[in-house]
């Protein structure tokens, strides 16, 4: 499994890139082979602020829906709309296409309580 080292992990399994007050979240490598062939997504919070760990939408494999939650809080700005048309670019690609939304920063201090690659490694053995 790949964890790249530049994001920053949550232990709901989403990461997030951070670019200035700005950062893409998407979920890891290790929860796209968990939850199997994406299939949906459902994400309806942008424009909306949401705090750390809250659920911003919820992504469906063939087996199993299960929620999305906010690495850090902040304004959803964007859905990468590429994934309405193509959810399975979460299982080729889900650190780069597959960012799932675009996000206003509210408060940088929430990244201090996140993973690195090496931490998130251990938490799920890989």
């Amino acid at each position: 499994m790949n964890f790249p080292s530049e994001l920053k992990y949550s232990k709901d399994h989403e990461w997030i890139r951070v670019e200035g007050n700005t950062a893409y979240v998407g979920i890891t490598d290790f929860a796209q082979k968990e939850l199997g062939d994406i299939v949906y997504l459902d994400v309806t919070t942008v424009g909306q602020t949401i705090s750390k760990e809250e659920i911003f939408g919820t992504i469906e494999a063939v087996k199993t829906v299960s929620d999305l939650f906010m690495p850090v809080g902040g304004e959803i700005l964007e859905f990468n709309s590429e994934l309405e048309s193509a959810p399975e670019l979460i299982n080729s690609d889900p650190y780069g296409k597959a960012w799932i939304v675009k996000i206003s920063i509210q408060d940088a201090s929430d990244l201090n309580a996140l993973l690195d690659a090496t931490a998130y490694t251990a938490l799920v053995g890989a």
